[in-house]
């Protein structure tokens, strides 16, 4: 659950019909307003706030650009830009020793985890398959808007796989990682 709502923002605007992108990234920006106040108030640190504060400033960043210039071409490549900015913040938390992966773990693991350096490499190796995964999602998303197919079922795919298959890979790694501690 703390995934999907971390992403929740990205859901939403790839939920909105892409001809109404302005709507799609204004809401896209509330969604992660309300994440952070709930987040912030239930008793999460900024630390553990990465992609939903990276997602406000995208999304705002986005809604200005659309609602100034509903025809801009930053439109076509806007699933990409998304999927960049998701593989910028997330390599950008590895960079700086603070895998976006913490925050979400720490929800959901015992205090007493926190400290041991298995968790720590357990969330770089995760957050570097999430990095990877937007990058090589941006990239052909913007390969499939430069041959003018940004809004193409085949897009849609890619940006669903980009989700999918590093939530897929972070269930099965955390469960291998659980069964060799346990084993151990």
């Amino acid at each position: 659950m703390s995934y999907l709502r971390t992403f929740l923002p990205w859901i939403v605007f790839a939920a909105i019909p892409s001809q109404h992108w302005q709507w799609a990234s204004l809401a896209a920006l509330a969604v992660a307003v309300v994440i952070i106040r709930s987040q912030r108030r239930a008793g999460s640190g900024f630390d553990a706030l990465i992609i939903e504060l990276g997602s406000a400033f995208f999304f705002a960043a986005l809604a200005f650009t659309a609602f100034s210039d509903p025809q801009s071409g930053l439109h076509e490549y806007s699933a990409a830009l998304a999927s960049g900015t998701l593989a910028v913040i997330s390599g950008a938390s590895l960079a700086i020793g603070k895998p976006f992966t913490l925050g979400i773990a720490r929800r959901t693991t015992p205090r007493e985890v926190w400290t041991r350096r298995a968790f720590l490499h357990t969330n770089v190796v995760i957050t570097a398959v999430w990095t990877a995964a937007f990058a090589l999602t941006a990239a052909v998303l913007a390969l499939e808007a430069y041959a003018g197919n940004a809004h193409s079922a085949a897009a849609t795919i890619v940006q669903l796989a980009g989700f999918a298959v590093p939530m897929l890979f972070t269930v099965r790694y955390v469960a291998h990682v659980r069964g060799k501690a346990t084993a151990s």
